[in-house]
């Protein structure tokens, strides 16, 4: 494995640890609000994104890393690389949880698992899931790999994660990202049922792929002879590296 290869693995784990860390952590302190939950995941993505969206283009999620090799804009072994260092991110970012919480805190039981509201069957988790998955998949696409957002791109992407959590928190958690569901689920006192993770998992990657499917042909904008900004070129080479 080349320095290169290592330090963009390194980067999508920091990079997982910090969205499952500030992310699942905002939902535990904040008692599951929808709003702070929202802030938090978008806020802490735009940083992400910033940080290290130049080193590895901040995947860190599955679904977006399936969704650039469905495109042809990754290779299979480092898709599984990333998949790899995005699961152990959010891994360990929940052990520092369970760390840093005090015992008795109220959420501490199921570290700000992904979970539905009552009511909301698998049907409708893999359906909210997939939607806003594929939502956030699509402006990754628009504004980072075909460059239509320049410097706002981290702020666009952070900004759909944010509002898809609007809606979704009160209905599924609005996960949107394997990792993100799987790390608590595994490792909170009061464990997420494991079918009901890979519910999630159905809705999540399928939704990634649509949007894949979509934007690699339908809304294809990226114009090949265009005279990109060096800044931009090193950007989108970094996201489908």
């Amino acid at each position: 494995m080349s320095e290169q290869q290592t330090r963009e693995l390194v980067a999508e784990f920091i990079g997982t640890l910090m969205l499952v860390l500030v992310g699942a952590g905002a939902v535990v302190m904040s008692g599951g609000d929808a709003l702070t939950a929202a802030l938090a995941h978008g806020l802490i993505l735009v940083a992400i994104i910033a940080t290290y969206g130049h080193i590895s283009g901040a995947h860190v999620n599955p679904a977006v890393s399936l969704a650039l090799w469905i495109a042809g804009r990754m290779a299979t072994r480092r898709m599984v690389l990333y998949m790899g260092a995005q699961f152990l991110g959010a891994l360990v970012a929940s052990v520092l949880l369970l760390i840093i919480i005090p015992e008795g805190t109220p959420g501490r039981a199921t570290l700000g698992q992904t979970t539905a509201a009552a009511g909301v069957n698998e049907l409708d988790i893999i359906l909210v899931e997939a939607l806003l998955t594929f939502f956030l998949v699509s402006s990754i696409f628009q504004v980072a790999l075909y460059g239509k957002g320049g410097v706002l791109a981290p702020v666009l992407i952070g900004f759909t994660l944010a509002g898809s959590i609007l809606l979704g928190g009160p209905l599924t958690g609005a996960s949107l990202n394997p990792a993100r569901t799987l790390g608590p689920a595994l490792l909170a006192p009061n464990a997420q049922d494991l079918f009901e993770v890979v519910i999630y998992m159905a809705g999540i990657f399928g939704g990634g792929a649509l949007a894949a499917f979509i934007h690699m042909d339908t809304f294809k904008t990226e114009d090949p002879a265009e005279e990109d900004a060096p800044a931009r070129k090193k950007l989108r080479r970094r996201l489908s590296s």
